[in-house]
């Protein structure tokens, strides 16, 4: 018996209208789980063959390189983030990577289920604990804070 597909919560193109990430950098390709009252989101990204890290990581051993799933997670966050009141207009920055770890490789033809569930999310500063896996196997996990500095830094 085969498995439904997971409903979309939000498509590519609705995750370009929430966050600015762009191809060939954007690692969300679905939003598939929303939960605001828990603080929980789910992502999606299959991994294709024609991805453009796996040219030079690694040549007839592609794996997609580990800080690209933490960015995957991050921008996953950012997604949950850009929901909320007041933030939507708002960048979000890297704040910190903490207790990070990699258990699983990831390789063409895995789907990378991207799952934050946010700890803190104050006006200018939020932490979640992501977790990346495939097929149920974790492949990535860190806690993930963010910053969200003056206007003036951005400019």
């Amino acid at each position: 018996m085969t498995q439904a597909a997971p409903a979309i919560v939000h498509t590519t193109r609705e995750i370009e209208g929430l966050i600015p990430h762009r191809w060939p950098f954007l690692l969300v390709d679905r939003i598939i789980e929303y939960d605001e009252g828990a603080r929980r989101i789910v992502g999606i990204k299959a991994v294709t063959a024609t991805e453009w890290f796996f040219q030079g990581h690694f040549p007839g051993l592609p794996v997609m390189p580990g800080v690209l799933q933490v960015e995957a997670l991050a921008q996953t966050m950012a997604i949950f983030v850009a929901k909320q009141p007041g933030f939507g207009d708002r960048i979000g920055l890297f704040g910190g990577i903490d207790e990070c770890r990699f258990k699983r490789v990831v390789s063409p033809g895995d789907t990378l289920r991207l799952e934050v569930t946010m700890d803190k999310l104050g006006r200018r500063f939020g932490r979640g604990l992501g977790t990346a896996t495939v097929d149920g196997q974790v492949a990535c996990q860190a806690t993930l804070s963010f910053i969200i500095p003056d206007a003036s830094v951005l400019r």
